[in-house]
């Protein structure tokens, strides 16, 4: 992974420098333009490391983190600064000029950009022999598999959940896929835009398919775009595809759940790679990721903690005492808040740092993000059963799950009752990676924040930890940017910005 090292080719530079005197062209000795960037397979492997930079910094940090503030799981502390404070209280605090809101929305059409010009580009190089042509298909497989992923992300942000219904009606996010400065495009549908991804989807696996997967890779392959296909199809209500999808990653039995508290920790606390499909390539000290630093905060003068955001009682209390998970997600911690002590109040501790990749004397909270794993699978696999009367396969998902995680094997349950312990199972193992949000509107359920550990630790009132959400609300579809609407008149508002 030595060639992670290498940046985007200066972003793609689409200049062009005009000598009016000498009649030549002439590029920046420090820039590529667009004509002279896809030449060889070397330039393409190039931009192909590029890639993978630009995917690890949209994972983590606020990529992450920003929907479960604005979910139900946690509480601001008293010290948390209003940092990430318009999303966790909602209303007229969070507006379309938000800055997480311009940034995400920036970063993922930015990297679209690039993988457009890349696409067109890649076309154009010609392989030397069988070795470059399999890499160069390889490079054009990871191309689609990024914008797939990308724009799944900006469809779940600033769209509704996928109604097969209304789809074909509901707007969504505009769709690019030709580099065009000047263009100032229109949204297009939801089902428009999941058409284009799985379009992409299917790009991706023509190039990938031979590519095989493998435990903790660092690089996209077949897997991982079947990974992403399941996490789709579930999204858009295809039961059957996203169980199909899912199931094939099970059954193939080469990414399995871990079975004892020791290694699931490793697997969170010092990155062991059992379960992931696919996770970013992290090196320090120039090769590092985004931070879920918000939970800890660790103060090392005095080996307390003052985090940002506390984990409510309830969803602590949500797992069994024989779930190891709990002992991993969480950890009773002495807290300093406003200059006063609190000890044994449980904070989420899925992401302390490993401390591999320290930089310094403590902690850093760096992880190698984990972008798609096998327990995830098992959740669709369950979740798609469930929802397509599949009783005895959404059992099996599920239960797989659960005895891994140290409990007991659930039997007799099916219909509503079955829908809502998978519901139950998801949001235990996938608390704070960033599903919560997207999962309540996928659900169409509301929610009202309540039951914190200890109220004198964090923000009280109707807009913090009693707030309580319609599952209409407008807010769990994100505004597009302000100043993106003020720009480009083609655009539409979302309701309620």
């Amino acid at each position: 992974m030595k060639n992670l090292k290498i940046g985007l080719i200066a972003a793609v530079v689409l200049t062009t420098l005009f000598s009016s005197c000498k009649k030549l062209d002439l590029f920046p000795y420090n820039s590529i333009e667009q004509s002279q960037s896809f030449k060889t397979v070397k330039d393409a492997k190039t931009w192909n490391a590029g890639l993978y930079a630009s995917f690890r910094g949209r994972q983590y940090g606020s990529y992450m983190f920003t929907t479960d503030v604005q979910a139900d799981q946690l509480n601001a502390s008293l010290d948390f600064g209003n940092r990430n404070g318009n999303p966790h209280r909602w209303g007229t605090s969070f507006l379309a000029d938000d800055g997480t809101i311009r940034d995400q929305w920036a970063a993922y059409y930015s990297a679209i950009a690039n993988i457009n010009v890349a696409i067109k580009g890649l076309e154009e190089v010609k392989p030397l022999d069988a070795t470059e042509a399999a890499s160069l298909d390889r490079y054009k497989g990871d191309a689609y598999f990024a914008r797939a992923f990308y724009y799944h992300q900006l469809a779940l942000r600033w769209s509704k959940a996928y109604n097969p219904a209304t789809a074909a009606t509901e707007l969504s996010v505009p769709l690019i896929t030709v580099y065009d400065v000047n263009a100032q495009p229109s949204r297009a549908t939801l089902k428009q835009v999941y058409d284009q991804i799985n379009s992409d989807i299917t790009q991706a696996k023509k190039f990938l398919g031979p590519v095989a997967g493998a435990v903790g890779t660092k690089t996209f392959n077949i897997d991982v775009v079947t990974a992403l296909e399941a996490r789709v199809r579930l999204c858009m209500q295809d039961w059957a595809g996203a169980y199909a999808a899912a199931n094939s990653l099970i059954v193939a039995n080469k990414y399995r759940l871990t079975t004892t508290a020791a290694t699931l920790r490793a697997y969170w606390h010092t990155d062991g790679n059992q379960e992931s499909i696919y996770e970013c390539f992290v090196n320090k000290p120039n090769e590092l990721a985004n931070t879920n630093s918000i939970y800890l905060g660790l103060i090392p003068a005095t080996g307390r903690f003052t985090p940002d955001f506390i984990p409510s009682i309830w969803v602590v209390n949500g797992y069994d005492a024989a779930d190891f998970r709990k002992t991993i997600y969480f950890e009773p911690k002495a807290l300093t808040v406003s200059g006063l002590s609190f000890n044994n109040i449980f904070v989420v501790n899925k992401y302390p740092g490993n401390p591999a990749l320290f930089t310094g004397a403590t902690t850093n909270y760096q992880h190698a993000p984990k972008v798609f794993r096998i327990a995830e699978m098992y959740l669709i696999a369950a979740e798609a059963s469930a929802e397509s009367a599949g009783t005895a396969n959404a059992l099996t998902a599920l239960n797989a799950l659960r005895v891994a995680r140290g409990l007991t094997a659930l039997t007799g349950v099916s219909g509503a009752a079955l829908i809502s312990a998978v519901r139950d199972e998801r949001t235990r193992e996938l608390a704070f990676e960033g599903f919560r949000l997207d999962d309540l509107k996928r659900w169409n359920l509301g929610f009202t924040r309540s039951g914190a550990q200890d109220v004198n630790t964090i923000n009280v009132g109707s807009n913090y930890n009693t707030l309580s959400i319609q599952a209409n609300d407008p807010k769990f579809v994100w505004g597009l940017p302000a100043n993106d609407v003020t720009i480009n008149k083609n655009l539409v508002q979302n309701q309620g910005w």
